[in-house]
């Protein structure tokens, strides 16, 4: 049973990677099956952005689509789309998948303020990582499910987050 939440608090969670195909889209699809499952879709929406505009417009990657169905997920639903200025103000977190995408993310910002939104998404994973970047699979076609398994990590995490330090009011979730 959830307790009582001003309707009207919604955060915002942009996932971030390069061109917004393999990466971003697997966290975009974890964390929003993650939000659906506890009930929170009304309170927490997720989208993702890349820094740069290679791929906008298209499906995610289908190794990145055939990793979110082997875990019941579909991200089939999403397109790329490049970041831009006005996320910086549109969303509550802005969680880049490495240090390189930190810093092109950094530059797409309206001003020194906003930059302080980007963090590193595995930074709010609570499991021990061996890594604080997710790694770009691209290039590597078993890298999908290791970037699966890092996402889902972090996105337990920043759900966790989340619930203790914006929707706080959410009880018995």
């Amino acid at each position: 049973m959830q307790g009582a939440i001003n309707p009207m608090k919604k955060v915002n969670v942009l996932m971030i990677c390069m061109g917004n195909i393999c990466r971003s889209p697997l966290a975009e699809g974890t964390f929003k099956t993650l939000v659906a499952e506890k009930g929170l879709s009304d309170h927490i929406h997720v989208e993702s952005a890349g820094t740069h505009f290679y791929h906008v417009g298209n499906l995610p990657d289908s190794r990145s689509i055939n990793v979110a169905r082997e875990h019941d997920i579909d991200i089939t639903d999403q397109r790329s789309q490049q970041l831009c200025a006005e996320d910086f103000e549109a969303y509550d977190y802005l969680m880049v998948m490495d240090k390189r995408n930190l810093r092109d993310g950094a530059s797409l910002a309206p001003n020194a303020d906003a930059v302080k939104k980007l963090q590193l998404f595995l930074d709010f994973s609570r499991e021990p990582l061996s890594t604080m970047e997710v790694p770009d699979p691209y290039h590597d076609d078993n890298g999908f499910e290791h970037v699966f398994q890092l996402v889902s990590a972090a996105s337990r995490g920043l759900l966790d987050h989340i619930l203790e330090n914006d929707l706080q009011d959410i009880q018995d979730v």
